[in-house]
């Protein structure tokens, strides 16, 4: 019994910042001054339940809200050339539930939610612009986990910028390089066994 509490009480949780070669991207990281320009949760390894905010298409940077992404579609999967980081934050149980509450109910709500471009100039100008129902992508990650009770940051979630996931000393990273290449880099570099088997070959 108690080594079935001791696997409960560890989770993974996964954050990818990425750069895609799109005009908004380029002028969010023109404004920053960082590396990376968006910023993901995932809740699981291979990056298939993944969530943030940014566009709802392919072709409208303006029609933004809350979204459910994948790396083989959408923007991501257009831009073979995007570059990322992939990670790691290990969490309780109890963390990980609070969690997946909250992105149940961005989820039950997603009409509500729209794209907090004010917020964009809040970062640059050092002042947190929050809004009822309004996110940016690092902003909504920051705000999950912090509702969720995890603290990693030392900001308000409308000045979190995405490289400040990379900096924070409770992360750890598992992948740096080209967004296309990430679960190849998976399966190639053994970490299925690793990380519980949970990566498959048929999921490349």
């Amino acid at each position: 019994m108690k080594n079935d509490i001791s696997e409960l009480e560890n989770r993974k949780l996964y954050i990818l910042i990425s750069k895609t070669h799109t005009v908004p991207a380029r002028i969010i990281k023109f404004w920053t001054k960082e590396p990376y320009a968006h910023a993901s949760i995932a809740l699981d390894l291979e990056l298939r339940e993944m969530y943030s905010f940014a566009r709802k298409g392919i072709y409208n940077p303006f029609n933004c809200g809350f979204i459910i992404e994948d790396i083989d579609t959408g923007i991501f999967g257009r831009d073979v050339e995007t570059s990322c980081v992939v990670l790691e934050l290990t969490v309780t149980d109890k963390q990980y539930r609070h969690v997946l509450q909250e992105l149940a109910a961005f989820k039950a709500n997603a009409d509500r939610y729209r794209y907090n471009f004010w917020g964009l100039y809040g970062v640059v100008r050092n002042k947190a612009i929050e809004r009822k129902y309004n996110y940016f992508c690092s902003q909504f990650v920051a705000s999950v986990l912090e509702r969720s009770g995890i603290h990693i940051l030392d900001k308000q979630p409308g000045l979190v910028r995405p490289d400040d996931f990379r900096k924070s000393s409770n992360v750890k990273v598992i992948y740096k390089g080209l967004l296309r290449r990430y679960r190849e880099y998976l399966w190639t570099h053994d970490l299925a066994q690793a990380f519980g088997g949970h990566v498959t070959k048929q999921a490349m």
